[in-house]
């Protein structure tokens, strides 16, 4: 089962060039499940809603119930923002929690749930944006406390483990992903190549605003849970995607994670294979 999670930096930029470079990036992938954050809405389209068609997936869609911080940066009162799940099967079971957060920093980041009816096992999938502010360590600790709770509620029932995806907006080594481990969640990229690029945040993309002599560094996770029964849901590779420009046009200022799960087919089965 072929996971992916990326924030696609919503309609900052040339948005209309660079949904074209996402769908690419996408249809390339030939994913199974998406989780997606800083995703635009108007009264006339969604970009979910969009890739979905494009790629002949379902989509479920959690809208921002406070968007005015993000608009007034645009200066469009009329583009929504919110977090999606594109997914190959229909999505049979579906929450929303509204992550804890002062309000000063209140932009309205959630977590979205979405029980996914895959033909042997319901897969409990998770995407979340947690909270960006670079001295908020504290607040992300919070929201992944309330995280955690949220994905208790929802990973019983299916021997398939809980999938938990999303833009982190903090390191590897600091608390608030720690504390992933105490759920306990695994990191997919404890698998990847230790030679393989791994900034999610990526000093070579031209959208990314860094000092210099900054190092990029990886803020998008894929994480799992403990492997079920006969291996189901452990990881067998990961990587990112997405860290280039599609015809000269960067897709997002953030690269893709993008992780294969064992989801009880043999190992020789490719996504996107009937069944799979």
């Amino acid at each position: 089962m072929r996971v992916v999670t990326w924030n696609l930096w919503w309609r900052f930029g040339p948005w209309a060039e660079r949904r074209k470079a996402i769908l690419a990036v996408l249809r390339d992938l030939d994913p199974d499940v998406v989780g997606l954050q800083e995703v635009w809405s108007t009264a006339d389209e969604n970009l979910a809603g969009w890739l979905a068609g494009e790629l002949g997936l379902h989509w479920a869609w959690a809208p921002s119930p406070a968007p005015e911080p993000w608009q007034r940066r645009i200066g469009d009162a009329t583009v929504g923002i919110g977090t999606a799940v594109l997914s190959r099967w229909p999505v049979v079971e579906r929450a929303v929690l509204r992550l804890p957060v002062p309000g000063d920093l209140d932009d309205g980041r959630l977590a979205l749930y979405a029980g996914l009816g895959a033909p042997a096992h319901r897969v409990p999938f998770f995407t979340t944006h947690l909270t960006s502010a670079s001295h908020a360590s504290a607040v992300r600790r919070g929201q992944v406390a309330a995280l955690a709770g949220f994905v208790a509620r929802h990973r019983s029932g299916t021997g398939f483990p809980p999938v938990v995806t999303g833009d982190f907006n903090a390191r590897p080594d600091t608390e608030e992903v720690r504390l992933l481990r105490t759920v306990p969640l695994l990191d997919a990229w404890d698998h990847a190549d230790p030679a393989a690029p791994r900034g999610t945040w990526d000093t070579a993309n031209p959208y990314v605003s860094r000092a210099d002599g900054e190092p990029s560094i990886r803020i998008d996770y894929v994480h799992v849970g403990p492997p079920g029964p006969g291996g189901l849901g452990a990881v067998r590779a990961v990587r990112r995607a997405g860290a280039g420009p599609v015809a000269g046009v960067w897709p997002s200022d953030h690269a893709a994670v993008v992780a294969d799960l064992d989801d009880g087919r043999p190992a020789t089965a490719a996504p996107g294979t009937p069944g799979w």
